[in-house]
C-alpha cells in the first residue's frame, strides 16, 4: 500500500490487518515509554488547507510516537494563502524530503490528484477532502466499535452482523461516506438517517437503507447511532427550517437515549454541538465512545503511517 486515499480501496483483509497494527499501537500508549524508533529518519508533512484541530494534532502525536519528523505546513501565513498552488507546494514538499504528507484540502479529489501526480514521490494519506472522504476517522470509529464489542479478543475480527444507524448531515459529510464504504467491508449494515434535504440527491450502489425517521431508527433497536456534525461552513442555502426543529426531529436527546439498549454505542466524530445534534447527557453517558475516539485515533494513525513507511519494506 503506497496511500491512503478512500476506504472503498480497501478490502477486508486489509482493513483488519490495518486494525490489528493499530491494537499493536494502542499497547505503546499504556508503557511508560510511549516512542517507537520505527520511523526514524522519515519526514511526516502535515499539509492542512483546511482548519482542524483533532486530525492534525492526532496525526502530529502519530509521527512523534513514530519517532518520524515532522513539519506541520498550513494554508494560513503561508505561501498558500499567496496564491501558491498544489503544484507547486507539493514540488516545495519534495523538495524538503518528504515520505509521506498527510493532506487537507477542502477540493474533493485534491489528495488523489497529488498522489497520481508527478510532482511529489512520497505516501499521500487523505485527512479530508471536501465533502469525498475521511478514511482515518473511518478507521478509527471501526476501531472503536470493534474494541467495544469484542475487547481484548478483537484481533483478526471484523464487524459482521453489527448494525450502524449514521444520523444527520449526510450531504456534507465526508466522514458519513468513508463510513459506509468501510463498513460494508467489513461486513456491517448501515442504515443512514436525515431529512431529505441533507441526503445526497444520488445514493445508487451505496450500499445502505435510507430512513427520514430518527425515531423509527432507534426503535429499530441499532447496535451503535452515529452523529454527525451540521456542517455550517460548507452550507449556503437553507436545508432545515431551524437549529430547534433540528435538535426536535434529529437530535439524540436524552429521550432517545433512554430508549436504547445499555449497551448500544454512541459515536460522534467532533467537534460535537452539544444541544443541537447530541445533548449532554448523551455525550456524556456511558454509551459514549466519544474520547474513545479520540484516543484510538492516534492509535489507527500510528498503523497507517507504519504500513504506508516501514511496513512494505519489512514484509
Amino acid at each position: 500500500m503506497k496511500h491512503l486515499l478512500s476506504t472503498k480501496d480497501l478490502d477486508r483483509d486489509t482493513a483488519v490487518g490495518i486494525l490489528d497494527v493499530a491494537e499493536d499501537m494502542a499497547d505503546v500508549a499504556t508503557r511508560e515509554m510511549k516512542k517507537l524508533p520505527t520511523l526514524r529518519g522519515k519526514t511526516v508533512i502535515n499539509l492542512f488547507f483546511e482548519d482542524s484541530t483533532r486530525t492534525r494534532t492526532s496525526f502530529e502525536v502519530a509521527a512523534k510516537r513514530l519517532s518520524a519528523d515532522l513539519i506541520n505546513f498550513t494554508a494560513k501565513g503561508s505561501s498558500v494563502s499567496k496564491g501558491e498552488g498544489l503544484k507547486d507546494t507539493a514540488q516545495t514538499l519534495a523538495a524538503m524530503g518528504a515520505d509521506a504528507v498527510v493532506v487537507r484540502h477542502s477540493a474533493s479529489g485534491a489528495a488523489q490528484v497529488l498522489a497520481e501526480s508527478k510532482w511529489i514521490d512520497a505516501s499521500i494519506l487523505n485527512a479530508g477532502d471536501g465533502t469525498h472522504e475521511h478514511p482515518t476517522q473511518a478507521l478509527l470509529d471501526a476501531f472503536t466499535m470493534r474494541k467495544r464489542l469484542h475487547g481484548e479478543a478483537s484481533r483478526g475480527r471484523d464487524l459482521a452482523g453489527l448494525r450502524v444507524t449514521i444520523v444527520g448531515d449526510i450531504l456534507h459529510s465526508r466522514v458519513a461516506r468513508s463510513n459506509v464504504w468501510l463498513l460494508n467491508t467489513l461486513g456491517a449494515s448501515v442504515n443512514l438517517v436525515a431529512p431529505a434535504t441533507l441526503l445526497p440527491s444520488n445514493t445508487t450502489g451505496w450500499p445502505v437503507t435510507i430512513g427520514y425517521d430518527l425515531d423509527e431508527s432507534i426503535d429499530a433497536d441499532p447496535d451503535v447511532v452515529m452523529m454527525l456534525r451540521i456542517q455550517a461552513e460548507r452550507m449556503h442555502a437553507a436545508f432545515f427550517p431551524n437549529p430547534r426543529e433540528y435538535s426536535r426531529q434529529w437530535g439524540l436527546d436524552d429521550e432517545r437515549l433512554s430508549r436504547l439498549r445499555p449497551d448500544t454505542m454512541v459515536m460522534h466524530p467532533g467537534p460535537m454541538v452539544r444541544g443541537l445534534e447530541i445533548s449532554a447527557g448523551a455525550a456524556d453517558s456511558s454509551r459514549s465512545t466519544v474520547l474513545e475516539q479520540v484516543a484510538n485515533g492516534v492509535s489507527v494513525r500510528m498503523a497507517v503511517l507504519y504500513l504506508l513507511l516501514a511496513g512494505a519494506a519489512e514484509s
